[in-house]
């Protein structure tokens, strides 16, 4: 609620979100300045017996600025508090009864206290305290002059301007607690994210190591055992090969260092061989076991092991939100791939997870912990082999995830 410096002041209540709260402050300042100006004019010419000249300038200088509180309390009440002791101050001038009240009339008390809590939505606990001991101060002092006498009704507004000022700043810095909390969650909730995404790249990296390892590894055996398995090599052919099988055994323990990098303490399995294509089936069985009906179209095709890796994960991730989100929901899985020979922009894989909606939708998901490494892990496995995917609703209730996955990276130029 409170203006940044070197930036022009914003309304009261801007920042809120729904649009009557924002407009509030500048409805009550319009009611207010046409109910208590020509109010103020009535009460001082026909009640107290003032000037009309005189009343119509303070009725001017107590409603009017009611207004610029809405963008610059201060300023506002510096006006209207100088114009009320004024008009305190022309009140002896004129003979009034002494049921009337004094220093301050009641349409002035109105005005002060909208204006006092414009003050509190506003300024700080210092700026505020002057306020209230401002208020007091001229309280105490007008009541040396009171034309009737001392009254209870002198403190009157000092005692109801500390409570809207007291209240206004209590819930201000209610607003400014709950604004700063939301914040930090928004900040929170874009870490977590952003470690959700690292720790996913990490955990892929790990799952690839094996798929370049292996690579490696035929590389150099083929390398070493050229110069056994080929007759008749010259000697810097023989070297040739040496230096490759050197350079690749040097590449396997860089990649085994850098393995060791992205390894975490929570990491376990990863000597084990890398999942394909073929273990797809293995993951539907289980799925079938354990009570949700899935229909499987397998592919036969050989595929680059990355990439089957990839489709494998994918597959894995989807299954595995079935059974979180729609348990025993009907379930179609399909693997397919399309040859160079018949795709223009070359060979791909296409994965295809679509469920229906649960006999029984569940009340809560079924894991309310999640790390949502699903979608995560999906987008950033399918980003990396340079592919598509396509994730959604459907209009019956189910769940789509489509991707598609090139054999080889694509020219992106």
């Amino acid at each position: 609620m409170t203006s940044v410096e070197g930036e022009p002041p914003r309304a009261l209540l801007a920042g809120a979100s729904r649009r009557w709260v924002r407009l509030l402050p500048w409805g009550v300042a319009f009611v207010l300045s046409v109910a208590l100006l020509p109010t103020t004019l009535q009460v001082l010419t026909a009640d107290y017996g003032l000037n009309g000249g005189i009343a119509s300038v303070l009725a001017v200088a107590q409603a009017a600025p009611l207004l610029l509180a809405v963008v610059r309390p201060l300023p506002a009440w510096c006006v209207v508090f100088a114009a009320d002791v004024a008009g305190a101050l022309a009140l002896l001038t004129v003979d009034f009864e002494e049921r009337l009240l004094w220093p301050f009339p009641p349409m002035e008390i109105v005005g002060y206290l909208g204006l006092c809590l414009a003050l509190g939505l506003r300024e700080r606990r210092r700026t505020l305290l002057l306020v209230w001991l401002a208020t007091a101060g001229a309280n105490t002092g007008l009541g040396f002059v009171a034309p009737h006498g001392t009254s209870a009704m002198e403190v009157l507004l000092t005692l109801l301007s500390g409570v809207a000022l007291l209240l206004a700043a209590a819930l201000r810095e209610r607003y400014e607690a709950q604004r700063r909390l939301t914040e930090q969650e928004t900040i929170s909730e874009a870490e977590r994210g952003r470690r959700t995404l690292l720790e996913e790249r990490a955990r892929i990296a790990r799952e690839l190591h094996d798929v370049v390892a292996h690579h490696m590894s035929v590389i150099t055996v083929q390398a070493d055992t050229a110069a056994y398995r080929l007759d008749g090599l010259p000697p810097d052919v023989r070297e040739e090969f040496t230096s490759i099988a050197a350079t690749a055994r040097e590449s396997l323990g860089e990649m085994r260092r850098l393995l060791g990098v992205l390894r975490d303490e929570e990491a376990r399995g990863e000597l084990a061989p890398q999942p394909g294509l073929t273990r797809i089936g293995q993951l539907v069985e289980a799925m079938v076991r354990a009570g949700t009906p899935v229909e499987f179209t397998p592919c036969d095709a050989a595929v680059p092991e990355a990439v089957g890796l990839s489709a494998y994960r994918i597959v894995q991730e989807a299954l595995a939100n079935v059974v979180r989100h729609a348990p025993g929901a009907p379930t179609r899985v399909s693997v397919s791939s399309v040859s160079e020979s018949v795709a223009e922009d070359g060979a791909w894989l296409t994965v295809l997870v679509v469920n229906g909606p649960p006999p029984e939708p569940p009340a809560a998901p079924l894991e309310e912990g999640g790390t949502g490494h699903g979608l995560v892990g999906m987008r950033e496995r399918v980003r990396l082999a340079d592919g598509t995917l396509d994730t959604g609703p459907l209009p019956d209730g189910g769940f789509r995830v489509a991707a598609r996955l090139p054999f080889t990276e694509r020219n992106l130029t």
